[in-house]
């Protein structure tokens, strides 16, 4: 079986690692891949974007199946250009990738169909947005409405920051095209939990919770970033808010798709923030998160192939899931630097003897080295019987891993940890 996974980074190599177990993936093409990645697929310099060239490079190869994982090439509509030329797909269309495209679609959706999330308002108006910033609550959570490469939401804790903020947006276009609409919505407060969910549009199986550590620095300090690293399961999701996460929004959420003529078929990320009102909605993503895909992955027993086509299918509810009831924990190791301005290009090595996974993700080859192509580098990923013994592996074997300007942050899981100590679970 021939199979073609469009991406480059550490959510892509994550996926091509699980995919590989099956033995019916004899082929494994990953556009464009990356220096990382070359060990485990054959990479191919065609861009994520690209949907053109890629159609064309599945007819050459006559691929079978293919997976899109990003946000752009689904949102751009690569899952029905392939279709189309007869390749069947994991992943959203166009339709359906809207509920990550934009974040009015989304909020909207919410709102019509009861789907708990925060307070909002749409404004397409600068000078609206700002007079309606003169009397809002305060923080206040700003959103370009399309896609900005995970960058688009600031938080506001003044008036004159968020009306900064607003004008970056609508004005400088900081965003592009993505800022010509924003949501300014409710701050919301409480634990944040990752979901992530296969769907075929008809059932919902969701996969095992997740913690991100978004910001650069120790502490949950500095700027924002992709994800510095990620723990699972996350200690906040418990089986009451689980249960409750399924009636009230996963299965309400599909069902709502649906009947908008929009049925969404792949991986559903929901962003979560668990409120003294209860589990709300912070955003959608169309497919799976990175560095979540990381850690929820390897936890997966059953095979990601066969789950991937029953989705494509639409006979999911044919197949038994199963997760493990281990933990897995991900340490991002990035660029010093990182998310502002950072050098690339220094050579990668790696002692023999890991007893941790080493996820690739902005790495290229070069002249036979792998070098650094990227903020966020590499991955190290570690599994254990209980989140402790994760943590304490993935840590152990970071420092196994060697490049010029490397920086990670020290504390990932911590926050997990301190809940589960407090819970007597550790």
């Amino acid at each position: 079986m021939k199979i073609m996974v469009i991406g480059g980074g550490g959510r892509e190599h994550a996926v091509i690692k699980k995919l590989k177990c099956n033995p019916k993936a004899e082929v494994i093409y990953a556009l464009p891949g990356n220096g990382g990645i070359a060990k485990d697929a054959t990479c191919v310099p065609i861009g994520a974007k690209d949907i053109p060239a890629i159609v064309e490079f599945a007819k050459e190869k006559q691929i079978d199946f293919a997976v899109v994982t990003p946000d752009d090439p689904l949102v751009l509509g690569c899952v029905d250009a392939l279709e189309a030329a007869g390749v069947t797909c994991f992943g959203p269309n166009k339709a359906a990738a809207i509920i990550e495209g934009s974040k009015v679609f989304s909020k909207n959706l919410m709102k019509k169909y009861g789907i708990p999330t925060a307070a909002y308002e749409v404004f397409d108006d600068l000078e609206k947005a700002l007079e309606y910033l003169e009397t809002a609550p305060i923080p206040t959570v700003l959103k370009a409405d399309g896609l900005a490469l995970g960058k688009g939401v600031i938080i506001a804790t003044t008036r004159e920051e968020a009306g900064a903020a607003i004008r970056s947006m609508m004005e400088d276009k900081i965003f592009g095209e993505s800022g010509s609409k924003v949501v300014i919505e409710e701050f919301l407060e409480g634990p944040e939990v990752s979901v992530l969910a296969f769907t075929d549009g008809k059932c919902v199986v969701p996969m095992v919770s997740s913690m991100d550590h978004k910001r650069a620095l120790d502490g949950d300090k500095g700027l924002n970033t992709g994800g510095m690293g990620t723990i699972a399961p996350n200690p906040f999701y418990t089986e009451e808010v689980a249960k409750e996460c399924i009636e009230r929004i996963f299965l309400p959420t599909v069902a709502a798709m649906n009947t908008e003529g929009r049925s969404f078929k792949g991986c559903l990320y929901f962003g979560l923030m668990i409120t003294k009102d209860g589990p709300k909605v912070i955003e959608y993503n169309c497919r799976f998160g990175d560095p979540e895909a990381q850690v929820v992955l390897p936890l997966l027993e059953s095979d990601l192939l066969e789950i991937m086509e029953a989705t494509a299918k639409g006979t999911l509810g044919d197949l038994e899931v199963k997760f493990s009831e281990k933990a897995a924990c991900c340490v991002v190791v990035a660029s010093d630097g990182y998310p502002g301005k950072y050098e690339t290009g220094f050579a990668i090595t790696v002692e023999e003897g890991m007893t941790a996974d080493v996820i690739y993700a902005g790495a290229k080859e070069k002249d036979g080295v792998i070098v650094t192509d990227g903020g966020r580098v590499l991955c190290v990923v570690a599994t254990g019987e209980d989140l402790p013994e994760a943590v304490e592996k993935a840590y152990g074997n970071v420092p196994k891993v060697h490049f010029e300007n490397a920086y990670y942050r020290k504390d990932i899981g911590q926050k997990a940890l301190s809940v589960l100590q407090k819970r007597g679970g550790c």
